[in-house]
């Protein structure tokens, strides 16, 4: 099996862990120095420094940073010793009752019952004292006092379940030297430069409206091409792979997801019932129908599967749609394009034989492959996302068939084992119906995030009564395959718009051409090229009227427009035109043939470069 170990933080046995590791306990200390009676939560390192959670007294903001820091700074200077002391599980519950930390100790009896432990280790720098397995440097004179930095305060959940409190989480970096940090604080404040919150404001791409509600993204015509783009290319990749496309309405009885298995599963992530309501004559109020606005579209395409007989010879069936769902995310954790409550999923659920399963994955996993390739997305990493037999909410969370789970998740990691791909374990990742693969990607602020997965469900198909007749005679039930290559067109668009700073390529770009004119007497000459590029399909524009040449190419620049022509007198004249790309000083002059020629090309290829005539001026 290649499996890749994956950690949110550095080796243990690194020095750089331990720095992190005891930055996270002074800091700790600072903050219950700053905000008496505050309570633990967890404070692991992480990749690039560290992190607490706090149940706080009174808030924390950026205001108290600077404070916070110092205090911290007077910490390390006092050279406090990480002194660990183990203490029996009796000890160890009454040491935390005597702390009065109420989620250290729901978390040591979840220790105790899941791992059998017959001790726990504790640690104290000074006054503070953690539930903690450590490691930690030998005293605080040991951390760089130079080299970290509070980067921000966030919500998080205990437990990171959201029927838990929400904690305060203070993020901070951390490194071994003050360059380090202050290289590493750059490369993240030009990463936030390209956060597609801010971009997506900017190049009018997306809009959130209190109105219309939180999570609830308006596209603009300009993020509307992006969509359509994105549309055209899975719908190709889809048609030469056998895919049948379907359209399915955006509500069903609620029932349905009953029968299907989401509902109580997935009852947190689910709108709402609306409710038809029956009043009879003697004033009594009964429930004709309830529906819901659905949260996935799998158990529409069912239903349209079952619409007719199947036969083994009719398999594999590959239902596809472009499906809008809808989910109810909690507030809190609701932003930008990422975390949204309503979404359109390039989503498909492919039914199988049991003999076709392997064959049908692998080819869903090159098509991931291929569409990645023509995106330019290559930082990414594989997951096998499992169940977990010993979580305490598994009947809740997984339907309860263990040999399935283990024969299903046998088959997916054979799928990536014979494929080459390789992946890390995702002990309870899975859905509630069988594991899946997810692709994840890391967004320009650190953040891991799911963009794609493809599942293999045992349980729906049986739980909807699916079957096909086999080769015997009998009837079956197939396996289903969902997959979501191209995920969300909010959460794809979101990581494309980091990807690229907004600076798309010309296939993808919403204005691919704009035409500038050097002054009122070429604009005919302007319209004219215009014109010839959108009976070509192409997205072009005469650049709107501004005092200066230099100020239109500014303002196209700042709009990251992929390919500005700028026409004048000599353009004019000899039936040509100046090329000038983003991000390029040199600028190409071509008849208007060659660079029709070249662009369409370019789009065709979905190129991520322009591909230019050979014979083109410079």
């Amino acid at each position: 099996m290649v499996v890749q170990e994956h950690r949110g933080e550095e080796d243990p046995a690194d020095a750089l862990y331990r720095i992190r590791h005891s930055l996270a306990h002074v800091m700790a200390q600072a903050v219950l120095e700053m905000r008496p009676g505050s309570t633990l939560g967890f404070g692991p390192p992480i990749k690039d420094g560290f992190y607490y959670d706090f149940i706080l007294s009174a808030p924390i903001t950026e205001e108290d940073f600077a404070d916070l820091e110092r205090r911290m700074k007077k910490i390390l200077k006092k050279g406090q010793r990480f002194d660990r002391e183990d203490l029996s599980r009796r000890e160890a519950l009454a040491r935390l009752d005597e702390m009065n930390e109420p989620y250290k100790r729901e978390y040591a009896m979840d220790l105790i019952e899941r791992q059998g432990l017959d001790s726990l280790s504790f640690y104290r720098n000074g006054p503070f004292l953690d539930m903690c397995e450590g490691p930690h440097v030998g005293t605080t004179k040991e951390i760089p006092r130079d080299a970290f930095k509070i980067r921000s305060v966030a919500g998080a959940y205990w437990r990171g379940d959201s029927d838990n409190v929400m904690m305060t989480r203070i993020y901070a970096w951390a490194f071994a030297t003050k360059e380090e940090l202050e290289e590493h604080v750059k490369r993240y404040e030009e990463a936030l430069a390209r956060d597609h919150k801010k971009l997506g404001r900017e190049l009018d791409i997306y809009q959130i409206d209190n109105e219309i509600g939180k999570g609830l993204p308006l596209w603009l015509p300009h993020g509307t091409v992006i969509r359509e783009e994105l549309e055209k290319l899975a719908k190709e990749f889809e048609f030469a792979a056998g895919y049948q496309r379907v359209a399915t309405p955006h509500l069903a009885k609620r029932d349905l997801y009953y029968r299907s298995g989401h509902l109580p599963y997935y009852a947190e992530g689910m709108y709402p019932p609306m409710e038809l309501i029956e009043h009879s004559e003697d004033g009594t109020e009964t429930v004709r129908e309830a529906y819901v606005l659905r949260p996935m579209n799998c158990p529409h395409h069912h239903k349209v599967y079952a619409a007719r007989p199947k036969s083994y010879r009719d398999l594999p069936v590959r239902l596809a749609e472009y499906g809008q769902v809808y989910r109810m995310e909690d507030s809190g954790a609701v932003g930008g394009l990422l975390r949204v409550r309503g979404m359109c999923m390039n989503d498909a659920h492919i039914y199988v034989t049991p003999e076709q399963v392997k064959d049908e994955f692998k080819a869903v996993m090159r098509m991931y492959a291929e569409i990645y390739d023509i995106l330019g997305l290559d930082r990414y990493s594989v997951r096998l996302s499992r169940w977990d037999p010993e979580d305490p909410k598994g009947k809740e969370k997984y339907i309860d068939d263990p040999a399935a789970w283990e024969r299903c998740e046998a088959i997916l990691a054979e799928v990536l084992d014979e494929l080459g791909i390789e992946y890390y374990d995702g002990k309870g990742e899975a859905a509630f119906y069988g594991p899946k693969i997810d692709i994840q990607f890391t967004t320009v602020t650190g953040r891991d995030e799911t963009v794609s997965t493809v599942q293999l469900d045992f349980a729906q198909p049986k739980r909807l009564g699916l079957t096909y007749v086999g080769p015997d005679g009998a009837e079956h039930t197939p396996y289903c395959i969902h997959r979501a290559p191209l995920s969300t067109h909010e959460r794809m668009v979101a990581f494309l718009i980091e990807r690229y700073g907004g600076a798309f390529p010309s296939w993808l770009a919403p204005v691919q051409v704009q035409v500038i004119t050097v002054s009122d007497h070429f604009e005919a000459y302007g319209a004219q090229i215009v014109a010839r590029l959108r009976a070509a399909m192409v997205r072009a524009e005469v650049a709107p009227q501004s005092e200066t040449v230099g100020k239109k190419i500014r303002e196209g620049t700042t709009q990251k427009i992929p390919n500005l022509l700028i026409v004048g007198e000599k353009e004019q004249a000899d039936g040509t035109v100046t090329l000038r790309r983003y991000g390029e000083r040199e600028q190409h002059t071509m008849t208007i043939d060659a660079f029709e020629d070249a662009l369409l090309r370019t789009i065709r290829k979905r190129s991520l470069e322009f591909l230019l005539p050979t014979d083109v001026a410079s």
